[in-house]
């Protein structure tokens, strides 16, 4: 059992990395959100005046937000599905007793493994 003392200073010596990975999500969020309730033109840039939420009301009133709406759901649900049947259908076939299954299992799991960043970094194709 943990003394409370020692549950102090774990406390103590973990808060520096939750405070500064709790800044690292709030800024950009409340960056986010104050850039969201102005009007900013990047083809002519200037002065930025608060329009409140007259950019979410023209989100959502457009026409194409319903369609681009359920195309997204229809596209993430697509892929969950796929990639959840998928995986479960590939755990159960690498769990049946074969020859060769710690070798069928690493050959699975060895792409994990491959860094892909040389070839991003040297151009390869």
């Amino acid at each position: 059992m943990a003394t409370k003392a020692s549950r102090t200073a774990a406390r103590a010596m973990i808060s520096p990395s939750v405070i500064l990975l709790l800044g690292w999500m709030i800024i950009p969020l409340g960056l986010t959100l104050y850039f969201s309730v102005l009007r900013y033109n990047l083809l002519m840039p200037g002065p930025t005046p608060f329009v409140g939420i007259e950019n979410y009301e023209f989100f959502i009133t457009n026409p194409a937000f319903t369609t681009s709406l359920i195309n997204t759901l229809l596209l993430v649900l697509g892929v969950l599905v796929i990639t959840v049947i998928g995986g479960i259908l590939l755990a159960l076939l690498l769990n049946l007793d074969m020859w060769g299954q710690g070798i069928v299992r690493v050959l699975v799991i060895a792409p994990f493994f491959v860094m892909p960043t040389g070839r991003q970094l040297f151009g390869g194709r």
